[in-house]
């Protein structure tokens, strides 16, 4: 895939994140960082480090997205984890290393896929040939007389031989049902499938931090030592094709290829997003879950600085991976993190607040805009949704007016405000089919003025 330049990865942001212009600049040139990386002198290569960025910015304003966004178009390894979910070594939880293993597993699965989708047809072909196989077992093999080392040749000695026991007339067979088979027409009969099983007890392990895998080694383990099962199962031929290919394709890929280049996508392009970095900041000191809250920190940055981590596919270094940390900081700030983890995340982004006019083109400018994906969800009961444009202003209005009054989650309140507008129509419309209906600022004054009104309700509701 050619990469992206700067302009071109904020452009295509910009297909689904309104504004937040600085952020996507800073991601858009991390992002082209990677590859000038790549580009540079074997020797000096390994000695650039990846500038890590803060979003500093409330919920709702586009920092997921960002990074989710930017991980879908460098086709990169993506984790988003929550930095609240891990705890200091000693304590009850998850240890911060869990995070590069998860990513790994991730790696493994995306490059599986892509080499799943590279020998499809001939998984696919050789499913056929075990299906056809099924459909019209082999013609047995005549024995060799004693003292003949050669079979006699076909002639028309052999034409009075049942049809089973002719080549050519086996050949043929097998072409119809192939021919039968590739039309659909043989889609409602059922074969008799023998299925592979691996018979590997349940282990459940309740452990301390750092032994997450414990669980899948005693699987694997107990995975070799016991015997394969075949089970058989009666399935149409569909279902039967597609479990066949499944299994051809898991016998064409070469697993250690896979692993080897999922280890090397994971050090040389992997992102990690580790949200609510401002829940492990502290700004007191020697009591209560803040210590534990600074040990999180401590284990952190060896991690962001770079280190070897062991997962079960081998040892996988950080020193590459792309940290984005975020988090709203309305507690804490970025200077309360420790110092040494503070230097490792050197670019800082704040994402701005949502206006009214951006709450207006969240509705209708990204192409998956809330109003297009509401019009296509009816229209699959047969009713036409048409928003005129004072019903979107006015929606833009209230989420603006609430997000002030009550707690400013950004345009997640469109969420919520949406589906109240439109729970009357969504409740009764398999009973509109062919219906227009038409929203306007009428219709959205009628069915939210009054809990705007209300602030207590608005609380609860909107």
């Amino acid at each position: 895939m050619k990469p992206l330049n700067p302009k071109e990865t904020v452009q295509e942001l910009d297909k689904f994140i309104v504004g937040q212009h600085n952020a996507k600049k800073a991601v858009a040139i991390a992002l082209r960082n990677r590859w000038r990386r790549q580009q540079v002198a074997e020797e000096l290569r390994d000695e650039i480090a990846p500038k890590n960025i803060i979003m500093i910015g409330p919920t709702g304003v586009g920092k997921t997205e960002i990074a989710r966004r930017l991980a879908k178009l460098a086709q990169s390894p993506f984790l988003k984890i929550e930095a609240s979910k891990f705890t200091e070594v000693g304590y009850v939880g998850r240890d911060v290393e869990s995070m590069v293993r998860d990513l790994t597993e991730l790696a493994v699965k995306q490059v599986r896929d892509e080499e799943t989708q590279q020998v499809q047809a001939k998984s696919q072909e050789l499913a056929e040939e075990r299906i056809l196989d099924l459909l019209l077992p082999p013609a047995p093999r005549k024995p060799v007389e004693a003292g003949r080392l050669n079979p006699p040749p076909e002639g028309p000695a052999d034409q009075g031989a049942p049809a089973h026991a002719e080549p050519g007339a086996q050949n043929s067979t097998r072409e119809k049902l192939r021919s039968m088979l590739r039309e659909g027409r043989l889609n409602d009969r059922e074969i008799e499938l023998e299925i592979t099983q691996h018979n590997v007890p349940v282990v459940e392990i309740f452990s301390a931090a750092g032994l997450e895998e414990m669980d899948i080694n005693i699987k694997d383990m107990f995975g070799n030592m016991f015997p394969k099962k075949t089970k058989k199962r009666k399935l149409k031929i569909p279902e039967a094709l597609a479990t066949v290919a499944k299994e051809e394709a898991q016998k064409l890929i070469d697993m250690d290829r896979v692993t080897q280049m999922a280890i090397q996508r994971v050090e040389q392009s992997g992102i990690i997003f580790l949200d609510e970095l401002d829940k492990i900041a502290s700004r007191e000191h020697g009591h209560g879950p803040d210590v534990s809250r600074e040990g999180v920190q401590r284990d952190l940055l060896p991690i962001v600085e770079g280190s070897t981590v062991t997962t079960k596919y081998g040892m996988v270094k950080t020193d590459h991976v792309l940290f984005i940390a975020s988090g709203a900081f309305h507690v804490a700030k970025p200077s309360d993190l420790i110092p040494e983890l503070q230097g490792r995340f050197p670019i800082r982004v704040e994402l701005s607040s949502l206006s009214k006019q951006d709450f207006v083109r969240i509705l209708t400018e990204p192409q998956n805009a809330l109003i297009k994906q509401y019009c296509a969800m009816m229209e699959t009961e047969g009713v036409r949704l048409t928003f005129q444009g004072d019903a979107i202003e006015k929606i833009a209005e209230i989420a603006t007016t609430v997000n002030q009054r009550t707690e400013n989650i950004g345009a997640r309140r469109l969420h919520t405000i949406m589906e109240r507008l439109l729970e009357e129509v969504s409740f009764n419309a398999p009973e509109l089919d062919g219906q227009q209906i038409m929203i306007d600022a009428a219709y959205v004054g009628q069915r939210l003025d009054e809990l705007v009104k209300d602030e207590d309700l608005s609380r609860y509701i909107l």
